[in-house]
């Protein structure tokens, strides 16, 4: 079975997401988006339709938690019957908020960057292979972190997350190897938003990385040109020193 080109974006409202949609769409797809902010989906509505006068029938945006298991499931449904299919996932829901060692970390604290990091990615892949692997290519992106192999102190918690959704895309990979689906996971440093660069005031971000220029990255990874990378962690900092 084949589709048009149709892409589910988990988190696309934040800023990486806002810097690749419009990628994507240029390319044809049509895409299905996840988002907790509201007035984040207004301004992404605007934003497409200002740029690429995107249509509604090109864009399904949904009020999803991507912890949720039966949530995801649902809002990945709700793509296929609107648009046929699926052959690209993108999870771009992610976190950081602030840390601790490993003795100092709390339930909450570790369930918090669990659920945002690591337990998003999975029900979002989870709820997508079954609609992948019935097109003929297909291609999955997950966000991980440089500190998933770099891992210092003060935020354990983050840091396993992290290193999971490594994992997770490895895992998925070799599961997928007799498919024409990919997994690849990125490993940026802080990317250069506004938030973090409230977060961290005297922080040096000359170096990090922009968000354009990690969505450049997903949208070569979800095209047909990149079918020779799979089950790769590839890192995506430059010269950023953290």
């Amino acid at each position: 079975m084949s589709t048009s080109n149709v892409a589910i974006v988990t988190g696309g409202t934040g800023s990486v997401g806002r810097e690749l949609l419009p990628l994507l769409v240029q390319r044809g797809f049509k895409i299905g988006v996840t988002y907790l902010v509201p007035e984040e989906a207004t301004e992404l509505e605007a934003q497409l339709e200002s740029e690429l006068d995107a249509s509604d029938d090109e864009l399904l945006l949904s009020r999803v938690d991507a912890s949720d298991a039966r949530a995801m499931e649902k809002f990945v449904q709700e793509v296929v019957d609107a648009f046929g299919g699926v052959n690209v996932l993108c999870c771009l829901v992610g976190g950081w908020t602030g840390g601790r060692d490993v003795e100092e970390t709390d339930d909450v604290r570790f369930d918090r960057m669990i659920d945002i990091n690591l337990r998003s990615s999975f029900n979002a892949v989870r709820a997508t292979i079954p609609h992948l692997k019935k097109q003929d290519w297909g291609r999955i992106v997950l966000m991980g972190s440089r500190h998933a192999i770099e891992t210092p102190s003060g935020q354990a918690a983050y840091n396993i997350a992290k290193a999971g959704v490594a994992a997770l895309g490895r895992s998925v990979a070799v599961e997928l190897s007799d498919t024409n689906v990919t997994c690849n996971v990125l490993l940026p440093s802080v990317i250069d938003t506004p938030t973090t660069r409230a977060e961290l005031p005297y922080a040096e971000y000359v170096h990090w990385p922009k968000p354009e220029e990690i969505a450049s990255v997903i949208d070569f990874l979800t095209s047909h040109r990149s079918a020779v990378i799979d089950g790769a962690e590839i890192p995506v900092w430059g010269a950023a020193q953290i």
